[in-house]
Protein backbone atom coordinates (compact mmCIF):
# COMPACT_ATOMS: atom_id res chain seq x y z
CA UNK A 1 0.00 0.00 0.00
CA UNK A 2 1.14 3.25 -0.77
CA UNK A 3 0.25 6.96 0.71
CA UNK A 4 1.21 9.59 -1.79
CA UNK A 5 1.14 13.50 -1.12
CA UNK A 6 0.24 15.53 -4.10
CA UNK A 7 0.27 18.89 -5.01
CA UNK A 8 -2.40 20.68 -7.59
CA UNK A 9 -2.25 23.51 -9.47
CA UNK A 10 -3.85 25.47 -12.25
CA UNK A 11 -3.69 28.97 -13.96
CA UNK A 12 -5.82 28.87 -16.49
CA UNK A 13 -9.40 28.25 -17.80
CA UNK A 14 -11.84 27.04 -14.36
CA UNK A 15 -9.10 26.67 -12.45
CA UNK A 16 -11.21 25.66 -9.24
CA UNK A 17 -12.98 23.07 -11.84
CA UNK A 18 -9.83 21.49 -12.62
CA UNK A 19 -8.87 21.68 -9.09
CA UNK A 20 -12.07 20.10 -8.52
CA UNK A 21 -11.69 17.29 -11.57
CA UNK A 22 -8.40 16.60 -10.07
CA UNK A 23 -10.31 15.44 -6.44
CA UNK A 24 -12.86 13.47 -8.56
CA UNK A 25 -10.62 11.81 -10.54
CA UNK A 26 -8.43 10.18 -7.66
CA UNK A 27 -11.95 9.50 -5.51
CA UNK A 28 -12.22 7.13 -2.81
CA UNK A 29 -8.09 7.15 -3.00
CA UNK A 30 -8.15 10.90 -1.59
CA UNK A 31 -7.52 10.88 2.36
CA UNK A 32 -7.31 14.28 3.13
CA UNK A 33 -7.87 17.47 0.53
CA UNK A 34 -5.90 21.18 2.07
CA UNK A 35 -7.90 24.66 1.50
CA UNK A 36 -7.50 26.18 -1.66
CA UNK A 37 -4.84 28.96 -2.18
CA UNK A 38 -3.98 31.34 -4.56
CA UNK A 39 -0.51 31.77 -5.54
CA UNK A 40 1.74 33.97 -7.56
CA UNK A 41 3.89 31.72 -10.21
CA UNK A 42 6.68 30.44 -9.69
CA UNK A 43 9.82 29.80 -11.76
CA UNK A 44 8.09 32.57 -14.96
CA UNK A 45 6.34 35.11 -12.80
CA UNK A 46 5.08 36.83 -16.69
CA UNK A 47 1.70 34.43 -15.89
CA UNK A 48 -1.92 34.63 -14.30
CA UNK A 49 -1.95 33.56 -10.68
CA UNK A 50 -2.68 29.86 -9.87
CA UNK A 51 -4.92 28.12 -7.43
CA UNK A 52 -3.44 25.30 -5.61
CA UNK A 53 -4.52 22.74 -3.40
CA UNK A 54 -2.75 19.29 -1.74
CA UNK A 55 -4.22 15.79 -1.68
CA UNK A 56 -3.18 12.80 0.38
CA UNK A 57 -4.55 9.52 -1.27
CA UNK A 58 -4.32 6.15 -0.77
CA UNK A 59 -4.46 3.00 -2.13
CA UNK A 60 -3.37 -0.24 -1.73
CA UNK A 61 -2.85 -1.39 -5.71
CA UNK A 62 -0.95 1.47 -6.63
CA UNK A 63 2.84 2.03 -6.39
CA UNK A 64 4.53 5.53 -6.84
CA UNK A 65 4.59 5.01 -11.07
CA UNK A 66 0.87 4.28 -10.75
CA UNK A 67 0.27 7.38 -8.61
CA UNK A 68 2.37 9.75 -11.33
CA UNK A 69 0.63 7.88 -14.01
CA UNK A 70 -3.14 8.78 -12.85
CA UNK A 71 -1.44 12.68 -12.76
CA UNK A 72 -0.11 12.55 -15.64
CA UNK A 73 -4.02 11.11 -17.48
CA UNK A 74 -5.83 13.57 -15.49
CA UNK A 75 -3.57 16.61 -16.63
CA UNK A 76 -4.07 15.42 -20.16
CA UNK A 77 -7.85 15.26 -19.46
CA UNK A 78 -7.67 18.89 -18.88
CA UNK A 79 -5.64 19.49 -22.07
CA UNK A 80 -2.62 20.26 -20.31
CA UNK A 81 0.28 21.00 -22.76
CA UNK A 82 3.59 20.76 -21.62
CA UNK A 83 5.75 23.46 -23.32
CA UNK A 84 7.76 25.98 -21.56
CA UNK A 85 9.16 24.98 -17.97
CA UNK A 86 6.75 26.54 -15.23
CA UNK A 87 4.89 28.56 -17.67
CA UNK A 88 0.90 28.35 -17.37
CA UNK A 89 -0.92 25.13 -17.36
CA UNK A 90 -4.38 24.37 -17.68
CA UNK A 91 -3.67 21.61 -14.72
CA UNK A 92 -0.30 20.79 -12.69
CA UNK A 93 -0.12 17.18 -10.71
CA UNK A 94 2.69 17.00 -8.91
CA UNK A 95 3.90 13.66 -6.49
CA UNK A 96 5.65 15.24 -3.72
CA UNK A 97 6.64 12.41 -1.73
CA UNK A 98 5.49 8.53 -1.70
CA UNK A 99 5.41 6.16 1.56
CA UNK A 100 5.24 2.18 1.66
CA UNK A 101 2.46 2.05 4.39
CA UNK A 102 2.36 -2.30 3.95
CA UNK A 103 2.44 -3.96 7.40
CA UNK A 104 1.85 -0.62 10.08
CA UNK A 105 6.15 0.31 8.66
CA UNK A 106 6.07 3.41 6.60
CA UNK A 107 8.91 4.00 4.62
CA UNK A 108 9.79 7.13 2.37
CA UNK A 109 10.24 5.62 -1.51
CA UNK A 110 12.80 6.90 -3.10
CA UNK A 111 12.87 7.11 -7.08
CA UNK A 112 15.78 8.57 -9.51
CA UNK A 113 13.73 7.10 -12.19
CA UNK A 114 13.91 9.36 -15.52
CA UNK A 115 10.72 10.35 -15.53
CA UNK A 116 9.81 10.35 -11.83
CA UNK A 117 11.98 11.79 -8.99
CA UNK A 118 10.99 11.31 -5.45
CA UNK A 119 10.76 13.22 -2.65
CA UNK A 120 9.55 15.94 -5.73
CA UNK A 121 13.48 18.11 -5.64
CA UNK A 122 12.11 21.10 -5.07
CA UNK A 123 8.96 20.54 -3.23
CA UNK A 124 10.98 22.37 0.13
CA UNK A 125 11.32 25.24 -2.02
CA UNK A 126 7.88 25.91 -2.38
CA UNK A 127 5.55 27.67 -0.25
CA UNK A 128 2.59 26.50 -2.27
CA UNK A 129 3.35 22.93 -1.37
CA UNK A 130 4.43 23.32 2.00
CA UNK A 131 1.50 25.69 3.33
CA UNK A 132 -1.31 23.20 2.53
CA UNK A 133 0.50 20.16 3.32
CA UNK A 134 0.75 21.46 6.63
CA UNK A 135 -2.92 21.92 6.81
CA UNK A 136 -3.71 18.56 6.24
CA UNK A 137 -0.50 16.84 7.94
CA UNK A 138 1.20 18.96 10.62
CA UNK A 139 3.78 16.33 11.15
CA UNK A 140 4.55 16.20 7.81
CA UNK A 141 8.26 15.15 7.08
CA UNK A 142 10.37 15.21 3.78
CA UNK A 143 13.41 13.86 2.74
CA UNK A 144 15.79 16.64 1.62
CA UNK A 145 18.94 15.67 0.70
CA UNK A 146 19.14 12.43 2.35
CA UNK A 147 17.77 13.62 5.82
CA UNK A 148 14.22 13.49 7.23
CA UNK A 149 13.24 17.29 7.40
CA UNK A 150 10.39 18.57 9.27
CA UNK A 151 8.25 20.29 6.73
CA UNK A 152 7.62 23.22 9.40
CA UNK A 153 11.39 23.72 9.12
CA UNK A 154 11.61 23.94 5.89
CA UNK A 155 8.55 26.27 5.55
CA UNK A 156 10.52 28.74 8.06
CA UNK A 157 13.87 28.75 5.90
CA UNK A 158 11.58 30.27 3.11
CA UNK A 159 11.88 33.94 2.42
CA UNK A 160 8.99 35.54 4.31
CA UNK A 161 8.30 36.85 0.66
CA UNK A 162 7.41 33.29 -0.86
CA UNK A 163 5.38 32.19 2.14
CA UNK A 164 3.65 35.88 2.18
CA UNK A 165 2.57 35.01 -1.45
CA UNK A 166 0.02 32.71 -0.72
CA UNK A 167 -3.57 33.69 0.34
CA UNK A 168 -6.11 30.91 1.25
CA UNK A 169 -9.34 31.08 -0.09
CA UNK A 170 -12.86 31.17 0.65
CA UNK A 171 -13.19 28.50 -2.38
CA UNK A 172 -13.42 24.71 -1.45
CA UNK A 173 -13.04 21.27 -3.28
CA UNK A 174 -15.35 19.00 -2.09
CA UNK A 175 -15.34 15.37 -1.91
CA UNK A 176 -18.04 13.87 -3.74
CA UNK A 177 -19.66 10.77 -2.45
CA UNK A 178 -17.74 7.62 -3.88
CA UNK A 179 -19.33 4.45 -4.57
CA UNK A 180 -18.17 2.26 -2.10
CA UNK A 181 -16.84 4.67 0.32
CA UNK A 182 -18.46 3.97 3.78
Amino acid sequence: MTRAVLSIGSNLGDRLARLQSTLDGFGAAVRAVSGVYETEPWGVLDQGRFLNAVLIVEDPAIDEHGWLRRAHELEDAADRVRGERWGPRTLDVDVISCRDTQAGASTELISRDQGLTLPHPLAHLRAFVMIPWLEVEPEAQLMVAGRRCAVTDLLEQLDPADRDGLRRTDLVLQRRDVPGDG
